[in-house]
């Protein structure tokens, strides 16, 4: 199960999901309870199962070393170093959404202030470019034909967003050194709107050693990775590889 939260990769206990109101939640728990499939139920988080699946069947296929950052209801990320996911202690790692990258920005659903998920989200690129924040996967397609003919409002919450974008990749390729950064969700949508905004603030703000070596590509399999990364999980318990 792919959860867009904090998740216990132990028990599928999630200490918060901010984007569905949830607040330590048991869910695998919950789900083994209602399910009675006698069988293992895994839970974990949306970008983790993204990161995983893109390595294995998509965009970074053998990447030893891989970022990847998902933006659709939140922003989340995932990390493949030396080959293996990496999660932390818990499980709790990668929430890369939640840096805190502007002291003078908006509040965020998690309780703090100027996340980089309150810049570069799809309710901030929504907010920005004056549509419903809310409004999801088709107000985003709107946004897009604007860009395509030129609406001004939506060129500029588009720069805004690749701005915002490439100041928090800095930061990340300058901590973990990656090889390919994969941008997964509406990211990888907007990467031919916003690419050269992002490219100039990793050239401005990333060391020069690691920005070198580092590429950025669109995620292959978009919005259904996190779908597709947890069936690979599930399947790598019976048939591993």
């Amino acid at each position: 199960v792919a959860v867009v939260g904090v998740v216990r990769r132990s028990d599928g206990f999630v200490s918060m999901a901010p984007n569905l109101g949830w607040r330590d939640v048991p869910l695998g728990e919950a789900l083994a309870s209602a399910l009675d499939l006698d069988v293992p139920i895994q839970v974990a988080n949306d970008a983790d199962l993204g990161a995983l699946v893109e390595v294995r069947r998509g965009a970074a296929i053998g990447g030893d070393h891989v970022l990847f950052i998902s933006g659709e209801y939140g922003v989340g990320g995932g990390l493949i170093v030396d080959g293996q996911p990496l999660t932390g202690v818990a499980g709790y790692g990668g929430e890369v959404g939640h840096l805190a990258v502007n002291p003078n920005g908006a509040a965020c659903r998690c309780g703090s202030i100027g996340c980089w998920e309150t810049e570069v989200g799809e309710g901030a690129l929504l907010r920005m470019a004056g549509r419903p924040p809310g409004g999801g996967r088709a107000e985003i397609d709107a946004l897009l034909q604007d860009a395509e003919n030129g609406v001004p409002s939506a060129l500029s919450a588009l720069d805004h967003v690749g701005r915002w974008l490439g100041i928090g990749l800095a930061g990340l390729v300058n901590v973990f050194n990656p090889r390919l950064i994969v941008l997964g969700g509406i990211f990888g949508r907007i990467l031919p709107y916003v690419g050269r905004t992002l490219e100039d603030e990793l050239d401005r703000r990333a060391l020069a050693a690691p920005r070198r070596l580092v590429r950025i590509v669109p995620g292959m399999l978009r919005e259904d990775a996190p779908l597709l990364g947890a069936a690979s999980a599930a399947l790598s318990e019976v048939a591993p590889g």
